[in-house]
């Protein structure tokens, strides 16, 4: 080759073509012709889509424990512990669309052949999450669920902002959108750590 490339940068690559077009709509070949390298050179450096793919998903998970290991060692208890993993959670997905994509796709059935990347990762951080706010959960509640709430509404939110009052959407990159949808994700995760009233 006469310009070689970094294994960091072939992830780089492939993971913004795997985020914009899926895994399913990305070929080996479109990856390598990015790179600047031929489809076989690119197999040997990576062992084909598949263990790119593979890759990228690896490095995009490193980067969210990364993120929640700062939370858990860093947030108050109970109810702050809960507020704190929702800011974060937000604002990790707001700074890093990519690593969001690469997850929609997936959740769209894309690389359905890959079965076990949210057991290998979704889980693991879940379950951390879930050790650290759990004493602060009503019994009535499910604490997965919980925090399966606040992923779903950051991702729906991201994905498609809000309704503005009068006409048309507010997309969710507005400062003002993000400031509303985060307090009122707060309201949402403090009526869910309510305790039911006694009859």
């Amino acid at each position: 080759m006469a310009n070689p490339v970094t294994s960091d940068q072939v992830i780089d690559v492939a993971a913004r073509l795997l985020a914009e077009l899926s895994y399913d709509g990305t070929s080996l070949q479109l990856i390598a012709d990015a790179v600047g390298v031929s489809s076989a050179q690119l197999t040997e450096m990576t062992g084909g889509k598949r263990d790119l793919y593979l890759a990228v998903m690896q490095r995009a998970f490193q980067a969210e424990q990364a993120m929640l290991r700062n939370v858990l060692e860093t947030a108050e208890s109970g109810r702050a512990a809960v507020h704190r993993l929702a800011d974060d959670y937000l604002d990790f997905y707001l700074q890093n669309p990519k690593i969001r994509a690469l997850w929609t796709h997936r959740w769209v059935s894309d690389a359905a052949d890959v079965a076990d990347l949210e057991d290998r990762y979704s889980r693991p951080l879940l379950r951390q999450a879930a050790q650290r706010i759990d004493g602060a959960v009503p019994g009535d509640v499910d604490t997965y669920y919980l925090l399966g709430t606040l992923v779903w509404c950051v991702h729906g939110f991201l994905g498609s902002g809000v309704l503005a009052p009068d006409q048309g959407m507010i997309p969710p990159d507005d400062p003002g959108a993000v400031r509303s949808f985060r307090a009122h994700l707060h309201l949402l995760m403090d009526r869910l750590l309510t305790p039911p009233q006694a009859g």
